[in-house]
């Protein structure tokens, strides 16, 4: 695949932003390799694109994967697979947000519970760190169920939750 300076800028800013959020670079820049493509494309061809290893490729591809962000396809005449990803944005911000709930939510949910419960459970003189530790667990709930709720909306309800918490901020300013 031939790349235009403007997508090239694309893919690379994608990568820095991946890095920032604790994705690896190669994964982020092929996720949006695949994103801009209007062709399923095989490993080769993006390992040629980004100019990155082949095995640094499939672990890529291997981990888009599982975060449900590309998924196989096969043409007709070709027996290589192919990997494609949701042109949809609403769907892809879903899959993404699902990801992060369960990889970083969820277990903080879960830890920040038992420490509570811990603590609770030791009657210790630890009420300051109780009282933190409850406001946090409650912050971190509140953010699961809105995570877990969004989860559930199509594409189209969450564009318009989203048009409408932009309007509830400037009601609320």
């Amino acid at each position: 695949m031939k790349l235009t300076d403007t997508t090239r800028k694309f893919i690379l800013h994608w990568g820095e932003m991946g890095t920032r959020w604790g994705i690896n670079r190669s994964v982020a820049q092929i996720h949006a390799l695949l994103y801009v493509s209007p062709v399923p494309l095989h490993a080769d061809e993006i390992a040629t694109t980004l100019d990155i290893a082949r095995s640094n490729v499939s672990g890529s591809l291997r981990e888009l994967q599982g975060w449900g962000l590309a998924r196989v396809t096969h043409l007709l005449g070709d027996r290589r697979d192919h990997f494609e990803t949701t042109k949809d944005v609403w769907a892809m911000v879903g899959i993404i947000l699902d990801g992060r709930k369960r990889r970083e939510l969820d277990p903080s949910v879960k830890l920040l519970r038992e420490c509570v419960q811990e603590l609770d459970e030791q009657k210790a003189d630890e009420a300051y760190t109780e009282d933190r530790l409850n406001e946090l667990l409650g912050l971190v709930e509140l953010a699961s169920a809105w995570a877990e709720r969004a989860q559930k909306l199509s594409p189209e309800s969450l564009r318009r939750l989203l048009k409408l918490g932009d309007k509830i901020f400037k009601l609320v300013e």
